[in-house]
């Protein structure tokens, strides 16, 4: 039995190895997505299209995250404006005139990708969401994402949009260096509340990595029309860190384990070419 796995694991990797051979240096994985980059170690190993401008969907609630937790103080309460109750796709089910504590708000954001609890963090930061995005844009450049353009706070899709694999690695990294994300992106899920406690809303983390694949932490998941199914994973397993950008990767929870697998199987020098 164990003669015939190993006969099996030798001929996997043998396939394997002549598919990324076919696949072209740097892109072993071919059309796993309309784009999507490897970091193994913090360099740069794999990649497809990934300066390919594309809808980043919820991806964006990275920045939006981002620049609460650097505008914010995290202990104190918003109020939900008219606008932030109207808002549509994945939500919380806030009324208008409702009261969270920002910090409820922001483990909203992350776990559920609650586009009304987004709109209001982007309010109570700025005054109005526009206003929030021009933050969100000078933050951009001030990070080097020039391939980045954010037109709302919650990543709905709209004429403009747009944002690139390698960006959102680079956001991504960033984030995670905040404590407060990098804990609120590795939960599985939780409770909050308004502030009074009259409402009580339960969360669960939408990046489904989280829990089921060993050493995953973070980051953040999103989908809409345009965008697709994309996905930002942060694992690690001793001292080895790999990040994935998915973006617009139909099957994107198994082709995510099957990067990951690969990074961590083969480390940094496999593949070692760059794009």
């Amino acid at each position: 039995m164990r003669a015939g796995f190993l006969l099996g694991l030798c001929l996997w990797l043998a396939t394997s190895a002549a598919w990324a051979e076919a696949a072209g240096p740097g892109d072993p994985f071919g059309n796993v997505a309309a784009a999507y980059l490897v970091k193994i170690g913090g360099r740069e190993v794999w990649a497809r299209n990934a300066d390919t401008p594309l809808p980043p969907a919820s991806l964006t609630k990275m920045m939006t995250a981002l620049l609460v937790l650097e505008r914010a103080d995290l202990r104190s309460v918003a109020t939900v404006s008219r606008e932030a109750g109207r808002e549509t796709g994945t939500r919380l089910g806030l009324a208008p005139g409702d009261r969270m504590p920002v910090i409820d708000l922001l483990a909203a954001t992350l776990l559920g990708s609650a586009n009304d609890a987004c709109h209001v963090l982007a309010d109570h930061v700025a005054g109005t969401e526009a206003k929030f995005v021009v933050r969100m844009n000078a933050r951009a450049r001030e990070l080097g994402l020039f391939g980045t353009r954010f037109t709302n706070a919650c990543g709905h899709d709209a004429p403009g949009m747009r944002s690139t694999a390698r960006d959102l690695a680079r956001l991504a990294e960033t984030a995670m260096g905040n404590p407060v994300f990098a804990k609120m992106a590795g939960l599985e899920d939780g409770w909050i509340s308004t502030a009074d406690g009259g409402k009580k809303f339960s969360l669960g983390n939408k990046n489904l990595l989280i829990g089921r694949y060993r050493g995953a932490i973070g980051v953040k998941t999103g989908f809409t029309g345009s965008a697709g199914k994309c996905l930002v994973a942060l694992a690690e397993r001793g001292r080895e860190r790999v990040l994935l950008v998915l973006l617009n990767a139909p099957d994107r929870w198994w082709k995510a384990e099957e990067i990951l697998d690969a990074a961590f199987a083969h480390g940094s020098g496999a593949f070692s070419s760059r794009p």
